[in-house]
């Protein structure tokens, strides 16, 4: 019984001893020493940090291609009869505002997100097929996953752009 009351007293005084309130609120992902460590371009046989194995299994694709990598990064998948088209970019020099404006340009339907801390949006297009980008600001630059599906109504591009988007910002950490 002396055993059970000394582990209450501890478990107290450790408690009011070494809790207490943090002002402030939640803010998002800002780097004040200059920006992101490391880039997030086509490096390592990788575009946008992500290797071909996963960008193949967000999309559930059973086959991809990537034709061509470098400044930006192509990909063709396949999943049953159904074509999907990926272009991953990053532009160190770029800027969300700019994006923004290329997006508004081209008539696209423009939604305000944040994606894993970081202001992005993500613009839809359905001209030549169901087309979706989602394009976040990495500070510095900007990181952009563009998705068009061939033949499938059922997904959502949007959707797709921003997980791959999100798997890029989080494989920074």
């Amino acid at each position: 019984m002396l055993a059970v009351a000394v582990m209450v007293v501890s478990t107290l005084m450790t408690v009011v001893g070494c809790s207490h309130t943090v002002s402030g609120a939640a803010r998002r992902v800002t780097h004040h020493d200059g920006g992101s460590e490391q880039g997030f371009g086509y490096a390592d046989d990788r575009c946008g940090l992500l290797q071909d194995i996963a960008i193949q299994n967000v999309v559930g694709a059973d086959y991809l291609v990537r034709p061509y990598s470098g400044a930006v990064c192509q990909y063709v998948l396949t999943r049953a009869l159904t074509f999907i088209d990926l272009t991953y970019s990053w532009f160190e020099t770029g800027s969300l505002d700019r994006e923004r404006g290329l997006a508004q340009s081209n008539k696209a339907q423009i939604s305000d997100v944040v994606i894993e801390r970081h202001q992005a949006f993500v613009a839809r297009r359905s001209v030549t097929g169901t087309a979706c980008s989602a394009t976040a600001a990495t500070n510095p630059g900007v990181a952009s996953w563009w998705v068009q599906i061939r033949g499938d109504s059922s997904t959502d591009p949007c959707q797709v752009a921003q997980t791959l988007l999100a798997k890029t910002l989080s494989s920074e950490m």
